[in-house]
């Protein structure tokens, strides 16, 4: 009798070869060999995350002509430089991440990361909890609506940082504010899960953007 993988030893003995495993299922190295610059060094991750595909041009890429969209922009450059709701954001967050810290102990972090074999698959969580093998990061927003559910934009952001640094789960913490004042004491908050089919998607996309970058 044949028995696949296996091979017949000098003794007349079946030895079970076991199958390689792919690649993608391989653990991956750890994320924090795969930091690209801080946002301290404001120089470096400008020019890193212009060249690079990040967690926030991602969050845009809801269909190709939405990839055609920032592509343009990233080519092109913008305009944009905040209003009074960013810089509200901006404002909020190092008091929300000391929440996040003290209630879940997920650090705050400026780091941006690359995804492993991808050097412009780029990501800057909010925070990062390394303290065991299972990576799980936080992302912090601040709002002026009530949301009846999770913005899809705010998903594929979440679902492409979770590629880049390998983290299973994220802690989506968010703050509602009225003419910019707080309507609770404590943030609200929902885990989000690794989802690896709207990765693939998100990937291939993204790749997209590359392309026409390049061109």
């Amino acid at each position: 009798m044949h028995i696949s993988g296996a091979t017949e030893g000098d003794n007349g003995e079946v030895n079970i070869v076991q199958p390689t495993l792919d690649l993608w299922d391989e653990p991956l190295p750890d994320h924090r060999t795969r930091v690209v610059a801080a946002s301290t060094d404001r120089v470096a991750w400008l020019r890193a995350r212009s060249r690079g595909v990040t967690a926030t041009d991602v969050a845009r890429l809801s269909s190709h002509r939405a990839v055609q969209a920032v592509a343009h922009e990233k080519i092109n450059g913008t305009s944009f430089g905040g209003n009074a709701y960013t810089d509200h954001g901006r404002a909020r967050e190092p008091e929300i991440a000391r929440w996040v810290m003290r209630e879940y102990g997920i650090r705050p972090s400026n780091t941006l990361f690359h995804a492993h074999g991808e050097a412009l698959h780029l990501a800057t969580p909010d925070g990062v909890d390394d303290r065991t093998s299972s990576v799980v990061l936080s992302e912090i927003k601040t709002t002026s609506s009530a949301w009846k559910s999770i913005p899809r934009s705010y998903l594929r952001q979440i679902w492409w940082q979770q590629y880049v640094l390998g983290a299973e789960r994220t802690l989506l913490v968010w703050e509602q504010h009225v003419d910019f004042v707080p309507v609770a004491p404590v943030p609200r908050f929902e885990w989000i899960e690794r989802d690896d089919n709207e990765i693939h998607i998100l990937v291939g996309l993204a790749n997209d953007l590359l392309d026409i970058i390049r061109r």
